[in-house]
């Protein structure tokens, strides 16, 4: 049996906060104890936040492009500004809303740029520098607090191509194999699978969506009885090269 347990923390992220200690604690308060092969889904805001990732707007000076593009809607010149910094490419554009390729090689929605759910009204959050280094970090911190192996997602909600509405996405893992290959395994009829990959982090990161929901107040979800497979590589594993990709 696969269950969800959502892990709410009352405290709002602040820079320089142990998140560790708060994942544990909060573990603690929903009547869990973490025990290896558990996986906690940490979205990626309260990670940024603890990080630092945060931009005043009224710091931000929009270049000449930022305000021809924010103009077109009416859009904050501010905002376009700090999208297009953390852009290495813009993907697609429609007005002020930009589908961008951050550093990470993710696709996504203003870039990963986010003005909700902020401690202070005029204020973005990025996403973190290395999601992965991120997710090991959280993932080492919390053997050593209580000696289990947990396996970590960081997770965002992206938008997907062809489809409305949008969908946990692991931009950062450590602790298993995000992607299982499973060409020359078997199906339940006895066939050899030739082209089959699963993104297992992805996976994790949508089926914690269920019990993170989109207003914040629920930073992490434990998910237990999953069964996953030994691996070191991080999120940036699933991403697909831009030469393969038909939606580049």
């Amino acid at each position: 049996m696969i269950r969800l347990v959502p892990l709410p923390i009352v405290e709002r992220i602040q820079p320089g906060d142990d998140l560790v200690a708060l994942l544990a604690a909060a573990v603690v308060a929903a009547g869990e104890e973490l025990q290896s092969g558990d996986v906690l889904v940490v979205a990626q805001k309260p990670i940024s936040k603890a990080e630092g990732r945060i931009v005043d707007l009224a710091d931000v000076e929009p270049s000449a492009e930022a305000l021809a593009i924010a103009a077109e809607d009416d859009g904050d010149a501010r905002v376009v500004e700090v999208i297009l910094r953390e852009s290495v490419e813009v993907v697609r554009r429609r007005g002020s809303f930009i589908i961008g390729r951050t550093a990470h090689g993710h696709v996504c929605g203003s870039a990963g740029v986010d003005r909700s759910n902020q401690n202070m009204p005029d204020q973005v959050t990025l996403l973190p520098v290395d999601p992965d280094e991120s997710a090991q970090r959280l993932h080492d911190g919390l053997h050593a607090m209580t000696g289990a192996v947990v396996a970590i997602v960081i997770s965002d909600s992206f938008g997907r191509p062809f489809r409305r509405g949008t969908v946990g996405v692991a931009i950062g893992a450590a602790g298993f194999a995000p992607v299982v290959e499973h060409a020359g395994r078997l199906d339940d009829a006895g066939r050899e699978l030739h082209a089959t990959r699963v993104h297992m982090a992805d996976q994790l990161a949508s089926a914690a969506e269920l019990a993170l929901g989109p207003y914040g107040g629920v930073p992490a979800v434990l998910i237990r009885g999953v069964e996953l497979e030994p691996g070191f590589e991080g999120a940036t594993e699933g991403v697909i090269d831009r030469d393969k990709d038909l939606f580049a």
